[in-house]
């Protein structure tokens, strides 16, 4: 699925709350300038049974209390199935989620910091990450953008 279609597919799944599709409308343009920054159209994330997210708590090395907490995304449901969490937990398995999706979640799930995009298929030593905190910040920029152009009347010439 292309990236205007997974926004438009999150759009109709949106919550019919009047706010939560037109929030979408808006942020659009940065989720999928993000997304099409990414290798892949659909990353395998792990999931409980209940479909939570797994998340895995990183502390620095040399400041053990510094912590962070992030989501793996796998190319491939064969990288996310060697991924130590599904190793040690039958409970968790790996599901194919689309990119703008992925992204949209981070916004909403507060104790993740980061995703980790693993891009090149059987090389996971290495990913991308996107911080909540950039993701805001670019989307913060959207909103104030769309705010100023729709502040402009209509008939000023």
């Amino acid at each position: 699925m292309d990236l205007d279609a997974q926004i438009a597919d999150l759009q109709q799944n949106a919550p019919d709350d009047g706010v939560t599709a037109n929030a979408i409308t808006t942020i659009a343009p940065t989720l999928k300038a993000i997304a099409s920054q990414l290798k892949h159209k659909q990353y395998y994330v792990l999931q409980t049974l209940e479909q939570g997210w797994m998340m895995t708590t990183l502390s620095n090395r040399t400041q053990p209390t510094t912590q962070k907490n992030i989501v793996y995304a796998y190319p491939t449901l064969q990288d996310a199935a060697t991924s130590q969490a599904t190793v040690k937990d039958p409970q968790v398995m790996a599901l194919p989620v689309p990119v703008v999706q992925i992204l949209f979640q981070l916004l909403a799930m507060e104790p993740i910091n980061s995703l980790i995009f693993f891009e090149t298929p059987g090389q996971i030593g290495q990913g991308v990450e996107i911080r909540r905190q950039d993701m805001q910040s670019l989307i913060q920029a959207q909103l104030q953008q769309t705010q100023q152009t729709s502040a402009i009347p209509p008939d000023m010439a």
